[in-house]
């Protein structure tokens, strides 16, 4: 009689995934996951809703009806230059959004690549890739930011020039340490026995073990360029005028703070909102994505 089949304790995280209706269950059940959820579906929903409507043009400019309280005709009252206060917070979202998915990406392409090729590699391309995410992690957002404008001048694309670079070695030393852990598995051994080249190894393998790390690090790295585009965008070296900006609506906002405080508590509201919406989801998807919590609930 034939021993039952089961899945080795060292198998690939993918070929031990839990079902799909499974996970949407217990993820359903999630306070963390919900809740930034819908928090960030509410940021991303803003930013879209921005392309084809907006209660006024947030590009427009009306003196005599500055500083207005909000009411029937302006929800949120008007700023200093007489533009609707929701029409900016909307297209600010869109602004923030599309500099954060860009900056993102670019981080996570060489971040990625280059953390995978110093796993696979070792030796001196390993030392090398690292050395040179040390020697990134000393120019910061705002220094990079700083550079560039001195160069080419401030404005959208140099803060998510500025913000991906800043993403490239934290994910390179994320994806390097989580390649190893999975390289000294014995289901990578046995495929190197098989005679499968590193490259495939990590296409086939290590990669796809890595996936649910990365994709959790890639919120807190949204989170993260969020606020960065914020900041450039407050110093006058991100997202140039008349595009609207939540970081420029906190920096137009400063000189009236005691005259009309409420235009720096709107846009602060909406970053916080987008941030602790993609903290909480990326703890969320940390505790469903990891197969040993996932065995707990």
């Amino acid at each position: 009689m034939s021993a039952p089949l089961t899945t080795p304790v060292d198998a690939p995280v993918a070929a031990r995934r839990v079902p799909a209706k499974t996970f949407w269950g217990r993820a359903l059940r999630h306070r963390s996951f919900v809740l930034g959820g819908s928090l960030s579906l509410l940021v991303l929903a803003s930013a879209l809703l921005s392309l084809v409507w907006t209660p006024w043009s947030p590009y427009e400019i009306d003196i005599a009806s500055k500083l207005r309280p909000p009411s029937a005709a302006h929800w949120l009252g008007t700023d200093s230059f007489g533009r609707d206060i929701v029409s900016l917070l909307l297209a600010g979202a869109r602004a923030t959004i599309m500099v954060g998915v860009i900056a993102v990406s670019i981080g996570l392409t060489f971040g990625v690549t280059l953390g995978l090729i110093a796993s696979a590699r070792r030796g001196w391309t390993e030392e090398i890739i690292m050395r040179f995410s040390d020697f990134t992690f000393a120019f910061p957002a705002v220094l990079s930011a700083i550079m560039l404008a001195a160069v080419v001048g401030p404005g959208m694309v140099t803060s998510i020039v500025a913000i991906g670079i800043f993403q490239i070695p934290t994910l390179t030393r994320l994806t390097r340490g989580s390649a190893n852990a999975i390289w000294a598995r014995e289901f990578v051994l046995a495929a190197r026995a098989a005679g499968k080249g590193a490259f495939r190894i990590t296409i086939e393998h290590v990669l796809p073990n890595i996936l649910s790390i990365l994709i959790v690090q890639v919120t807190i790295q949204f989170a993260l360029a969020i606020l960065a585009e914020a900041a450039l965008s407050y110093l006058g070296l991100g997202t140039q005028p008349p595009q609207p900006s939540w970081g420029r609506m906190l920096n137009d906002a400063q000189t009236l703070l005691f005259q009309s405080p409420m235009l720096a508590v709107y846009p602060g509201a909406a970053i916080a909102i987008a941030v602790l919406g993609l903290n909480l989801l990326g703890d969320g998807l940390r505790d469903l994505l990891d197969p040993r919590l996932a065995r707990e609930r």
